[in-house]
């Protein structure tokens, strides 16, 4: 019986050496590609998956439903991993798998594959995802128990069977990309006390280089992103597309993190999501407008961090993401509105805020004339307010 296996394919150096290896190891290939915005023509990606060794190869447009199944959630949930990522590889992973299962049950393959590491994140994220769609398919990751030692014997792997891949000595980096962002590793960044070298950024300008700046409007509609600058999109992947060049002219969203890895380790990445930074500032700011103390506060305190956590542990198809989803969606029922940011070398500043919804009343606020604010309820608000610390005091001074 013939052994097929459905692999996720990129192209890139893992991937490639992954088709001739999983040949040689007797399996049937087929390569899967998503389309989930990267810039990159995958018209020719067929043609190296065939001259590669694989029997078939299926290449899909995901944007959309990237942008606003998975982009969007997260961004509502002001999910940011240690406070700084705002999850794009993690993001494409559980969507990629899900479209492996749709393939291998269509092709009757038994398996599916993926190029992650023993030391990757994405291994989770692949077989859990799978496993929690179709339990039955098996998963394999060659690149965990394969014999080459470095990035570097793969390439020469590659130059033997002539397989073209961009990856060379000289520039060794691992790089993923999507709608969401830019993830780059390996390479000279694995030095801790070294800047990363110019060329590892592909989408945004070093701040001393950009220009003098741009301010930018962004309207949103029960916290989805509608418009930029005034103008409307119907497809939220091409407002995000837009977003992502106007940040990157004006160095906006370059983030170098020391990362904890789901295996236990450490590890440098770096990261340019220029359109997602900016999209979180002004969603975040919406939020304060529109929601009452309460319900922000709890939002603040548990959301952002349990949502990021768990797409980054690959635990996207698990029914807490899907309950977070559910309080997201009736928080962000009153994120209607408008927020305008000035871009400058790198640093985000918002300029004004609106919404119907604001909670914001001006004869509240001010200290000037029209003050409505009943000032003698300050001293009894005070006296409960600080009972506890009052009877504490006392006890002190008892004791």
């Amino acid at each position: 019986m013939v052994k097929r296996v459905v692999l996720a394919y990129s192209g890139g150096l893992d991937t490639s050496v992954l088709v001739r290896y999983l040949k040689e190891k007797g399996f049937e290939v087929i390569t899967y590609t998503a389309n989930v915005g990267q810039r990159e023509d995958l018209s020719k990606i067929p043609e190296k998956a065939k001259l590669s060794g694989a029997v078939e190869s299926v290449v899909e447009d995901l944007r959309e439903e990237f942008a606003r199944e998975y982009c969007l959630p997260t961004l509502r949930a002001l999910a940011l991993y240690e406070g700084k990522y705002p999850l794009s590889a993690s993001l494409s992973r559980p969507l990629i798998a899900k479209r492996l299962v749709y393939w291998a049950e269509r092709f009757k393959a038994k398996y599916v594959a993926h190029g992650s590491t023993g030391k990757g994140n994405d291994q989770v994220r692949f077989e859990l995802s799978v496993w929690a769609l179709n339990p039955d398919l098996e998963v394999l990751a060659p690149v965990r128990e394969w014999e080459f030692k470095s990035r570097e014997e793969e390439v020469e792997y590659a130059k033997k069977f002539k397989i073209p891949v961009k990856v060379t000595k000289e520039k060794p980096y691992s790089i993923d990309e999507n709608l969401w962002g830019v993830s780059i590793e390996c390479g000279p960044l694995e030095d801790l006390t070294k800047e990363p070298p110019r060329d590892t950024y592909l989408i945004t300008v070093p701040p001393e280089e950009a220009g003098e700046g741009e301010e930018v409007e962004l309207e949103f509609e029960e916290g989805t992103p509608v418009a930029l600058n005034g103008k409307r999109y119907k497809l939220l992947h091409e407002l995000v597309e837009e977003l992502n060049r106007v940040g990157g002219r004006n160095a906006i969203g370059r983030i170098d993190l020391l990362e904890d890895r789901l295996v236990g380790i450490k590890s440098r990445e770096i990261y340019e999501s220029p359109g997602a930074i900016i999209l979180y500032k002004a969603l975040e700011e919406l939020y304060h407008m529109v929601l009452d103390r309460f319900s922000l506060d709890y939002f603040l305190r548990n959301v952002p961090l349990e949502y990021a956590k768990l797409v980054y542990e690959g635990l996207w198809f698990s029914p807490i993401r899907e309950a977070l989803d559910k309080l997201t969606g009736e928080l962000c029922k009153r994120a209607t509105g408008k927020v305008k940011l000035k871009l400058y070398k790198g640093n985000l500043k918002v300029l004004s805020r609106s919404s119907p919804y604001s909670l914001y009343e001006e004869e509240l606020a001010t200290y000037g004339e029209g003050d409505s604010f009943e000032h003698l309820a300050g001293k009894y608000f005070t006296k409960v307010f600080g009972l506890p610390l009052k009877v504490l005091g006392k006890r002190r001074v008892e004791g």
